[in-house]
């Protein structure tokens, strides 16, 4: 049994290992200093790079992020610790149907509610459809981390005194930290790959934002319409894009580790 699963494990992580491996050796000698600082270059012109794309990917997981972390975590709070009866209920029920709705009817009601009152494309539109994307993930895997923590815990701290509020944000909270920050980090990846609901609300933009109520570049954006282009340069250049979104995802990842590890040591 102990051998069927390590082979499991290794069946699991083999489509990974092909994909990084397809995307390095198609995607490595397209990257050279001007794909990380230039713009992109006009049809027909070979060189340029994606620096607007790359920055515009950071801010618009980072907008998405001030809507999904905080809703996420602080529903999942109510879910384990106050979450009992019909509401509670209706909500966890929600919350599994808006994580299975396509990420396209997301940027379509972003669309709506953003884009459609604004009149234009915008930052703003983008990241409140991605938040919306990570809000399901986040609460549910919040929910069910604080409840692997025992109940001795939560009953020692009320013994001495410590209010209810207190104990679930500092004591609960921080022990399952760890499962927490994977749910997140698990919300972010899917945030920053998506390209359907950017084309409703962010669009695109082949030149450096100037404000976040704006069209704003994007990765994941230039990567489809690259990878669908007639073109030898911007396909390489498509699967540079690929490999540096997964590697920004993985430097991300393991930031937030290091982060968290030291507070869970100061703990």
């Amino acid at each position: 049994m102990y051998s069927l699963s390590v082979l499991c494990a290794l069946l699991a992580l083999t489509p990974l290992a092909l994909i990084l491996y397809h995307t390095l050796s198609l995607g490595f000698s397209a990257l050279n200093w001007d794909f990380f600082t230039k713009l992109p270059k006009p049809v027909g012109e070979p060189g340029g790079g994606m620096a607007n794309a790359i920055v515009g990917t950071l801010i618009l997981v980072g907008l998405g992020s001030l809507l999904g972390l905080p809703v996420g975590v602080f529903a999942g709070i109510y879910l384990s610790e106050m979450g009992r009866g019909k509401f509670a209920t209706v909500l966890r029920f929600l919350t599994d149907v808006l994580n299975g709705i396509p990420s396209i009817v997301t940027g379509v009601v972003a669309y709506t509610l953003v884009v459609l009152p604004m009149k234009h494309f915008s930052a703003y539109a983008g990241g409140a459809a991605l938040g919306i994307l990570m809000i399901p993930t986040i609460t549910r895997t919040t929910e069910e981390m604080m409840k692997t923590v025992p109940r001795a815990y939560r009953e020692a701290a009320l013994a001495l005194g410590i209010s209810q509020w207190k104990t679930t944000l500092r004591i609960v909270l921080r022990t399952a930290l760890g499962g927490i920050v994977t749910g997140i980090m698990l919300a972010l990846a899917r945030a920053a790959g998506e390209t359907a609901p950017l084309l409703f609300t962010s669009l695109n933009n082949r030149f450096w934002h100037t404000s976040l109520g704006q069209p704003i570049a994007s990765l994941t954006v230039f990567i489809y319409n690259y990878g669908v282009s007639p073109f030898d340069d911007w396909i390489a250049q498509a699967w540079a894009g690929a490999l540096v979104l997964m590697f920004l995802i993985l430097l991300l990842s393991i930031a937030v580790r290091i982060a968290t590890r030291s507070v869970h040591y100061e703990r």
